[in-house]
């Protein structure tokens, strides 16, 4: 498998994620009281399999080879990707707060967590959308069989090292039970 095919696989769990938490906004708004465990488990997922393993290896084994094969971090796609990626943590560290202030009680966390939830998942939407379409065709066109093999290697030693042996699975374990509580497809 290709180091982006992986990548784009990953992309529709998060997609899937994204589908979720527009549900538990929701449910938050019902004030249905498994809802704030839910959108803890999200934040979980958002935190550890989207930052941490997926961007990681996008911004520590894929952006450099590109870089490398002369794709263009200033002024260029990387340099987009990257930025992206930092407003996207602001916006999960955003919705961590906001479910830090709903379950202290505060009038006016749901909301917050609504507008921080509703920005990630437009940027995450468009971001995943440019990658797909366009920085990763690039990707498959400019670097060559041997070097993409390596490349999907070490996006293995991320999954084992910074995230660990069997914690892929666990999310989507916990993506396909939260699908099913509130009927996403």
């Amino acid at each position: 498998m290709k180091p982006t095919q992986e990548l784009m696989a990953e992309h529709n769990a998060v997609l899937v994620a994204l589908r979720i938490l527009e549900k538990v906004e929701a449910a938050l708004g019902a004030k249905n009281e498994k809802a704030p465990d839910h959108l803890r488990q999200l934040l979980d997922f958002f935190k550890e399999f989207v930052d941490r393993c997926h961007h990681g290896k996008e911004e520590d084994v894929l952006f450099p080879e590109l870089e490398r094969r002369g794709v263009k971090r200033e002024g260029g796609p990387i340099g987009v990707m990257l930025s992206e990626h930092e407003v996207g943590r602001g916006n999960v560290r955003a919705m961590a707060d906001g479910l830090k202030r709903l379950r202290a009680g505060e009038a006016g966390a749901v909301a917050a967590i609504r507008e921080s939830a509703g920005a990630y998942r437009d940027l995450l939407r468009a971001h995943i959308h440019k990658e797909n379409n366009v920085l990763f065709p690039m990707a498959d066109r400019i670097v060559p069989d041997d070097v993409a093999a390596t490349l999907t290697e070490e996006f293995e030693e991320i999954e084992r090292d910074r995230v660990g042996e069997g914690k892929h699975e666990a999310y989507h374990a916990i993506l396909h039970t939260l699908k099913d509580v509130y009927g996403v497809d």
